[in-house]
């Protein structure tokens, strides 16, 4: 059974809009297009390719797929690791009003979508990436789909726009699997899935020591 894996460049603060330039989702008057720029560096790219060489196929929001169709087909060179593979590897956009996208190997699902990625994942094959898509996230997210989360977290506060956890997510614990900084001060981090929330309380027991016990 294959993965799907979630991408995402996130501030401190959980913003994903528009990392990669001003264009690219000013939607709300989002002031902060661009906010991952100054932050670029080696390491980044490193990471990137890597995670982009596990990929079977990508599956992608509307929005977001507008915006590679726009410019990653421009993208030419062989050596290219991210392009190559976007630009050859199947791409399923989720959209109920795209008809006949351009963009090689391209199919789109325009209806029961937790079916279609269930059986896209039910598949041979290598991972389903999901780069950005914070609309598409919060369906995945509702009915438990994704099983991975790469997220690459910024040091900077945006205190606006579209954030990767959006109001009403389902409470899930997550378990760190893997962690990386940058010389920018990135970390890149690596969760999976594994259960529902657990709470518990921290007290004083009858020797005055401080205790902690997990909720019934």
């Amino acid at each position: 059974m294959r993965k799907l894996v979630m991408t995402a460049f996130v501030s401190l603060d959980g913003v994903m809009q528009a990392p990669g330039g001003p264009e690219e989702d000013p939607s709300g008057g989002f002031p902060y297009g661009g906010w991952q720029f100054p932050f670029n560096d080696d390491e980044m790219g490193e990471i990137v390719v890597e995670v982009s060489r596990r990929a079977g196929g990508f599956l992608l929001g509307r929005r977001t797929y507008d915006i590679f169709a726009g410019y990653w087909p421009q993208v030419t060179d062989p050596n290219d690791p991210i392009a190559s593979g976007l630009n050859t590897l199947p791409k399923y956009v989720v959209s109920t009003t795209l008809l006949d996208p351009a963009w090689h190997n391209t199919t789109v699902i325009g209806e029961n979508v937790p079916e279609a990625v269930r059986a896209l994942k039910a598949e041979d094959g290598g991972d389903i990436l999901i780069w950005g898509s914070s609309q598409l996230l919060r369906t995945l997210l509702a009915h438990d789909l994704v099983d991975e989360f790469l997220l690459g977290i910024y040091p900077v506060v945006l205190g606006r726009g579209k954030r990767l956890f959006a109001e009403g997510a389902p409470a899930r614990t997550l378990r760190l699997t893997q962690s990386r900084r940058t010389s920018s001060g990135a970390m890149f981090n690596t969760y999976e899935p594994v259960g529902e929330v657990k709470t518990g309380e921290f007290g004083v027991d009858e020797h005055g020591r401080e205790s902690a016990a997990p909720s019934a």
